[in-house]
């Protein structure tokens, strides 16, 4: 079968206009059946690349391996990407649109012309002049987050399998589901991946890399209080309505995502529902530290103790669950991961910026599961927004990355 010859653009319009929203309220994996029809496009197109081990799980993850090339000990390299999109905003009806040539401004969207993507609130955009700018229309999310990453990895397979010269080791492709609910290495089999090695395909602008994420907990209060007939509730009635309402009131506004920002932590409620009789709040809890997660979790206690002492009829359950840790910790012990990652990123022309991620990706799942994963720079731009857009230009670069990142580890192994 000849090598299909699409360019990184040709994937990416296909993949975007597939639904692949996930949905947090789903309790099976993948959360949402519409992922897997991305992942049987990706199947087949990995297949066709001559990739026969390509195939999708039970699960919805795509596995695939282009074998090495090279009779060096390279170590076997996993690049992962994610297939679903954000439940932040609608993935239905995606309409990409491109910009070609940009030559400056602010682009108003063709299927919403109140949403506009200004320059000054994306200063990015004065890098991209000369470049084609894809945008959706303005009702739904683009899907850059992570579909980009997916259609720069497929290139870039491509681009190896028709330039047999360049020599490398076993590369592993790895496409995941459930990614933006916290769920996306749930289901990976680790030994069926056989890979040493991993980075996502999961940033943003060109350059930037991430080694250090959000260390999350998840918290849950569940408040009880006193249910009466409002006609003779004088001094009886406890609302949990209320006591709820009395604990969101009291967070601390310096601790708040909209008020924080870099190394900042953040205490966040994400969910509140309920009725007088009993009620639920949901936080997720976020720090680079770990005692900065204890102390946040230990705060929220002490607020929620504190109100209830003004209702002593009611009683509250508060449970934290543990949901990623900082992968720093995993990849300060292979610091071999990053050197070729920075020193590839400076081979394209690019100087590095280490960053660290206000959120998580599949790499601090995976890189505690035993694949160290930092994450790698897609071209994207705001993400879970109607505004999101991506450069093609920018994407072309990041397939020139992977590439010029599995001839580092070629060219550095051991005869």
């Amino acid at each position: 079968m000849p090598l299909p010859t699409d360019t990184v653009l040709d994937r990416f319009l296909r993949y975007v206009v597939i639904d692949t929203q996930s949905d947090g309220s789903s309790t099976t994996q993948p959360s949402t059946q519409k992922q897997l029809t991305l992942g049987r496009v990706l199947e087949q197109e990995l297949r066709a690349l001559g990739l026969d081990d390509a195939h999708l799980d039970e699960h919805g993850n795509v596995y695939a391996t282009l074998p090495a090339n090279t009779e060096k000990q390279v170590p076997a390299i996993c690049f992962c990407s994610h297939m679903d999109t954000a439940p932040d905003f609608s993935g239905t009806n995606v309409k990409p649109q491109i910009v070609r040539n940009y030559q400056g401004g602010d682009i108003r969207l063709t299927g919403d012309t109140s949403r506009v993507i200004r320059v000054d609130e994306h200063p990015d955009l004065k890098d991209q002049i000369g470049h084609d700018i894809v945008t959706t229309d303005g009702t739904t999310l683009l899907g850059a987050d992570d579909k980009a990453g997916i259609a720069e990895i497929m290139t870039a397979a491509q681009f190896l399998l028709a330039n047999p010269q360049i020599k490398h080791g076993p590369i592993k492709i790895l496409f995941t589901t459930d990614e933006e609910i916290g769920r996306g290495a749930d289901k990976v089999d680790l030994e069926k991946l056989g890979a040493a090695f991993g980075y996502t395909l999961d940033g943003s602008t060109l350059g930037e890399i991430q080694s250090e994420n959000f260390s999350a907990d998840g918290v849950t209060i569940e408040i009880a209080g006193v249910a009466i007939h409002p006609g003779t509730a004088k001094d009886r009635m406890e609302n949990a309505i209320k006591i709820a309402s009395a604990i969101v009131a009291r967070l601390p506004q310096d601790q708040a995502p909209e008020t924080t920002e870099g190394r900042q932590g953040f205490i966040h409620p994400v969910g509140i529902s309920g009725a007088m009789e009993g009620a639920r709040i949901s936080f997720i809890i976020r720090d680079f530290e770990e005692k900065g997660l204890v102390e946040k979790e230990d705060l929220l206690k002490a607020i929620t103790q504190d109100v209830l002492k003004n209702y002593p009829g009611s009683t509250c359950n508060i449970q934290v669950k543990e949901q990623y840790r900082n992968m720093k910790s995993v990849l300060d012990r292979h610091p071999e991961v990053m050197d070729n990652l920075m020193e590839a990123t400076r081979l394209i022309g690019l100087e590095p910026k280490i960053d660290a991620i206000r959120g998580g990706t599949d790499g601090a799942r995976l890189s505690f599961m035993g694949l160290p994963c930092p994450n790698i720079y897609t071209g994207g731009h705001a993400y879970h927004s109607p505004l999101e857009w991506i450069s093609v230009q920018d994407m072309q670069v990041a397939v020139t990355a992977i590439v010029e990142l599995i001839k580092v580890w070629e060219e550095r192994a051991a005869a």
